[in-house]
């Protein structure tokens, strides 16, 4: 236990609270004010700037920003003792730092009891915890859990199958990385010389950021490549500090959405204007992030947004873009083409959906419903309606019935067939300006 304690007071100096991050990046927190004790009089201020310790999140989605034996929660708030989260830490006053820490991702077989446990790493010991509560049995040698993990590490961060190839945890010391796998416990070690060397390494809404002084710098979690203008000062993003803007002025757009769909995974897009927004990621806060960042080759604004298969379909005019689900997007060979040659259809449209293990997309243009079955080929329209509602930007099919967005509200109908025979409009419900990150006219 005094090794645990040693492991995390050290860390626990800086720790915003996690809201949504700034311009294209992440999200940004208040002046902190730290508080003293008995034992500490340290006055940590992240907007001097600040070389992390480690950044994790807990279960619940707030993430933690550690430097010495004082944290930050979330983006905002002042500095405070470690030990006020992690009890027991009570017991010492002689804390080092923490190394690195991680939240687990993993739902499948004997790893799904470690699912969103915290574990932190101090000198050659690994910590669990779940709910800001230590594990029974820990702290264990780091060789216990992760066979193959050398100690006194420098960061770590988790990197989900999709994104990783499987199920993954990046341990960082120096220019070495650890990808180890969790399932099989295997360890790949890579060297990413061209990367700064991390002090801390956190992962937000797909995207994973590398740590090091008051800097940080965006990264490909399988091949280490940094694309982009890197690095970047983390008080633009990461915190609110006075002469520090927020990630370079980014304004959030109107809450009027262009497309939305949700691609076989599970993952759920909203397209506002240039940018998308990831709604199944809510407790980790939402942001705008450009559409090149996913999707490099459309630029600018789409007109609609399907997922068929492991496939997602992008309609921009009268071309149509399709890409490999799989982590990251890839255009396949020999698009965009010609909305006409791949559905049958001219464009432009206004938007499209698709339900849940049907092959028929339903596609809006002007005040009409175009139904096209996907599974035959050559693609044609299979039949037409008329819809009783006008000015529509964007659809969608889920569990609750098909939206249909028109301008900062949105229409639920039970399904496609009843959207369009419906002779009466259903009650608007709002757009949620928190949920998609946009702000009310």
């Amino acid at each position: 236990m005094k090794q645990l304690l040693v492991f995390l007071c050290g860390c626990l100096a800086l720790a915003p609270s996690f809201a949504a991050p700034a311009h294209h990046d992440v999200m940004i927190a208040d002046h902190p004010h730290v508080q003293e004790d008995s034992h500490h009089h340290a006055k940590l201020d992240r907007c001097e700037g600040i070389e992390f310790d480690a950044i994790v999140p807990d279960e619940k989605g707030q993430t933690f920003f550690f430097k010495g034996d004082h944290l930050w929660k979330g983006f905002s708030g002042p500095s405070e003792l470690a030990n006020g989260t992690f009890k027991e830490l009570d017991e010492f006053h002689h804390l080092g730092h923490v190394d690195a820490a991680f939240r687990m991702h993993n739902k499948d077989g004997d790893a799904l009891k470690d699912h969103d446990h915290i574990f932190f790493f101090l000198d050659d010991k690994v910590f669990s915890y779940y709910s800001h509560t230590l594990e029974k049995g820990f702290p264990l040698e780091i060789q216990q859990v992760f066979p193959g993990v050398p100690s006194h590490l420098d960061a770590a961060v988790e990197c989900p199958k999709g994104e990783c190839v499987t199920d993954s945890v990046l341990f960082f010391k120096g220019h070495e990385v650890y990808n180890f796998d969790i399932k099989t416990k295997t360890v790949k070690k890579k060297v990413w010389s061209h990367l700064p060397n991390c002090t801390s390494a956190f992962r937000w809404l797909e995207h994973y950021y590398c740590f090091h002084g008051h800097n940080f710098t965006r990264f490909n979690p399988v091949s280490g490549e940094v694309e982009g203008h890197y690095p970047k000062d983390a008080r633009h993003y990461f915190m609110r500090c006075q002469d520090f803007g927020h990630g370079g002025g980014h304004k959030k757009p109107r809450c009027k959405l262009d497309a939305i769909s949700a691609d076989d995974t599970g993952k759920t897009y909203a397209f506002i204007e240039s940018m998308y927004i990831r709604l199944d990621s809510h407790r980790d806060g939402s942001h705008p992030f450009p559409i090149t960042r996913l999707w490099k080759e459309v630029s600018g604004r789409v007109d609609a947004v399907f997922a068929y298969g492991d496939k997602m379909y992008i309609i921009q005019g009268n071309q149509i873009y399709i890409y490999k689900s799989a982590t990251p997007y890839t255009l396949i060979e020999g698009y965009p083409k010609p909305l006409k040659e791949e559905l049958g259809i001219e464009g432009p449209v206004n938007a499209a959906f698709l339900c849940a293990n049907q092959h028929v997309v339903h596609i809006i243009k002007g005040q009409k419903m175009i139904d096209i079955d996907l599974a035959v080929t050559p693609r044609a329209v299979k039949s037409e309606f008329p819809l009783p509602i006008a000015n529509v930007d964007a659809a969608m099919c889920d569990a609750d019935g098909v939206k249909v967005y028109v301008g900062a509200k949105y229409y639920l109908y039970q399904s496609p067939r009843v959207l369009a025979v419906s002779k009466i409009q259903p009650a608007p419900h709002k757009i949620s300006p928190e949920k998609f990150g946009c702000e009310e006219d």
